[in-house]
């Protein structure tokens, strides 16, 4: 249990000035791409901004105060998505409940664009930042470590943390899945995933899902990454596409349910009976599964709960009070009907 960030304090202007033997005023021109200075100068004093890590406080500039604000950030892969807004709106009604406002930002799985995010935000001062995921930058390590807010990384556990941590073991989640499905007799999986870039898909869920079925002798069969968003109509599409590069598969894993409701419908369509000919397992646990004549295995993510207890961590962190640095929920296998 933590009580307190051992942050290093905000960097000055004036710290900068001195550092680069100009003025405050200097400083500030070269951080407002203005002129009256040599390129000498402006190299100067743009390397003393990164060796010391400065920050410009927009709030000041705006408001006229160096207070901190009520303002946290928050950054996610992507603004779509059934859990991400699910996960939003929890972190949202308790962080408006405790009396802070959320700045949501989103990096779409480019840890570039995260460290654009991360200087943008702390710019303005934010009480404390939350980041969904554990892997960053290098750049963007050493600007988390260097705040002077706190920083809390949600979704998929993190045992060693920046600042805290609030989620689940998505390799834990995988490995279950496939115990699950080598115990109801399959052997011959396949993966189908969606991306619209070459960031990586679920690598620990994946990792999870695999290794299960290493354990027992047996290999993926075949993988299919299809160039898209994840959502009903991919699953279906999908489906029919894996199914004509191999027919060596018992069992599907997708990325998500809206995915494996797709790939449901079309093996309905085409009358391949589901799970007896082939089984099908989704991710996330979403509402429509309570809906299906043919209730969909999966893996349910508390993705309320999740969002409750980080927000509600970030705040008892603002306010000086005793924090566990890391806090762990459980993702929870659904044994439905097709797999």
């Amino acid at each position: 249990m933590i009580t307190k960030h051992d942050k290093k304090p905000h960097v000055s202007l004036s710290e900068i000035a001195e550092a680069a033997g100009v003025s405050k005023m200097t400083v500030s021109r070269v951080l407002r791409d203005a002129d009256g200075f040599s390129e000498a100068t402006r190299a100067r004093v743009l390397a003393e901004v990164e060796r010391q890590g400065y920050v410009p406080n927009r709030l000041a500039a705006a408001f006229g105060t160096t207070q901190t604000s009520t303002l946290v950030g928050v950054c996610v892969p992507q603004l779509s998505g059934y859990l991400v807004t699910q996960a939003l709106d929890a972190l949202d009604r308790t962080l408006a409940r405790l009396g802070y406002q959320m700045i949501i930002g989103s990096h779409n799985h480019q840890q570039s664009q995260e460290e654009i995010w991360l200087k943008n935000i702390l710019s303005w001062r934010p009480a404390g930042v939350l980041l969904s995921h554990r892997y960053h930058s290098k750049n963007t390590l050493k600007i988390l470590r260097e705040a002077s807010v706190p920083v809390l990384e949600f979704w998929n556990l993190n045992t060693s943390p920046i600042g805290m941590s609030v989620g689940f073991n998505e390799y834990d989640a995988g490995l279950e899945l496939s115990q699950h499905a080598l115990l109801n007799g399959y052997s011959r999986p396949a993966l189908l995933l969606a991306a619209t870039d070459d960031h990586t898909v679920a690598p620990e869920r994946i990792d999870g899902f695999t290794s299960g079925f290493a354990r027992a002798g047996h290999s993926i069969v075949h993988t299919e990454i299809l160039k898209d968003e994840p959502g009903f109509y991919a699953g279906y599409y999908g489906t029919e596409n894996l199914l004509n590069h191999t027919q060596d598969v018992d069992m599907i894993y997708y990325m998500d349910d809206a995915m494996a409701i797709g790939g449901l419908a079309w093996c309905q369509k085409k009358g391949i009976r589901v799970p007896e000919e082939i089984g099908i397992a989704g991710w996330g646990g979403y509402e429509a599964n309570s809906i299906l004549p043919q209730r969909l295995t999966t893996t349910a993510i508390p993705v309320l709960m999740i969002g409750k207890l980080a927000a509600e961590q970030m705040a008892r962190a603002l306010t000086g009070e005793p924090i566990d640095s890391v806090t762990a929920v459980r993702a929870r296998l659904v044994e439905g009907d097709t797999l």
